[in-house]
């Protein structure tokens, strides 16, 4: 985890802000309930950490179409650096898993679809 945490550094981000970031590339535009409910984390933490990335220039939050709505979405320099942070990512994961053998991965990867469709399906 530290090579993630060290990798995410770089770019002046933590590990819950790319999982908002990645989130938001994958889905899209969301509302700030959307991605508190879809990542499964309490709404005054998801708060803070948007309020964070706007400061950084990571994401934008409009008002929706409710006045209490808030739409959040990626920046044009979000999206422009989306591909070196997810390429960086990668070659921190490889050195993570590294030592597992073919085996193991093949089991991880296995774990790891079956949580994300039960996450999916809750």
């Amino acid at each position: 985890m530290k090579e993630l945490n060290d990798c995410l550094k770089s770019f002046d981000l933590y590990s819950s802000q790319w999982t908002i970031l990645y989130t938001l590339h994958q889905k899209g535009k969301m509302t700030q309930t959307e991605v508190w409910q879809y990542l499964k984390v309490e709404a005054p933490t998801t708060t803070r950490t948007l309020v964070r990335m706007e400061k950084s220039g990571w994401i934008t939050r409009k008002t929706g179409k409710d006045k209490r709505e808030r739409v959040v979405d990626l920046t044009e320099t979000a999206k422009k650096k989306f591909p070196q942070i997810l390429a960086a990512i990668k070659v921190a994961e490889s050195s993570f898993l590294s030592n597992l053998s073919e085996e193991e991965l093949h089991t991880l990867e296995k774990l790891l679809g079956k949580l994300t469709i039960e996450r999916d399906e809750a």
